[in-house]
């Protein structure tokens, strides 16, 4: 029965080291800080698969390599879902009951898609596959230090920047109300009451819908002028945590 208990507990702890080692080469700046060959090689599949997007007609090969990268990708995906508890640091069937919905995993997941909606002849959205398989660029994000530090700062942000979303979602709004109060004539429906507002807000201004009465550049000014306060708010929130992190991560190398 020891005997037994013994073995048992080698071959857990021999099945922690090696999903612990899968995880190291998942998942850089985790242990070893490093681009592993596995991160190299996805990188070079990720490219390979959207260069064809380019192409209005699609090849033979480009659908080879199509297949060939949602393979690839549909492994990578579970590999990455046999080892959710060392990435988020938890025991037990939570990490892997979570790992699914969170950010990385659904980016994951859209980068399957294509290709399976390709495999499936009734399911032949030609339009909509090409556009999803755009979002396959999005897998390199993981790749970056500097991108996995702004990841970071958005999580540990998420409360501030949720607020300053609020605040700017509710000034769209009222400005579009008093905008369209102001010119009904100028704008056919709210929504382009709102676009406006939205344009106005980023102070992008296309030109496309304008006011034309004096009370309408009024309001105009006024909302482009407090809309730089509430655009300015969140690159501040974002580059002050970033900064915070770059400090941090220079003080782990020092030590």
């Amino acid at each position: 029965m020891m005997q037994s208990s013994k073995e048992k507990k080698t071959s857990d702890s021999k099945e922690k080291e090696w999903r612990r080692r899968l995880f190291d080469q998942l998942e850089p700046y985790h242990y070893s800080g490093h681009v592993s060959v596995y991160n190299i090689l996805l990188t070079m599949v990720i490219l390979a698969s959207i260069f064809p997007i380019i192409l209005k007609k699609e090849e033979f090969w480009c659908l080879v390599i199509d297949r060939a990268a949602t393979v690839f990708f549909l492994l990578d995906y579970i590999l990455r879902f046999l080892t959710a508890d060392y990435k988020f640091k938890e025991k037990g069937i939570r990490p892997f009951a979570r790992y699914p919905f969170s950010r990385m995993a659904l980016v994951d997941l859209a980068a399957v898609l294509p290709g399976i909606f390709n495999l499936s002849p009734a399911l032949r959205l030609v339009k909509l596959v090409r556009i999803l398989r755009a979002f396959r660029f999005f897998k390199l994000l993981r790749y970056s230090k500097n991108t996995v530090m702004i990841m970071r700062v958005f999580e540990k942000q998420k409360k501030s920047l949720g607020a300053v979303c609020l605040i700017a979602a509710e000034y769209i709004l009222v400005c579009a109300l008093i905008i369209y109060s102001a010119e009904p004539d100028t704008f056919p429906g709210f929504f382009d009451a709102i676009y406006w507002a939205t344009v106005s807000l980023t102070t992008v201004g296309y030109g496309d819908i304008y006011p034309v009465t004096l009370i309408g550049r009024i309001i105009t000014m006024i909302s482009s002028i407090f809309g730089i306060a509430v655009i300015a708010m969140p690159a501040g929130i974002i580059t002050a945590g970033f900064m915070h992190e770059l400090e941090q991560d220079s003080s782990k190398q020092q030590t």
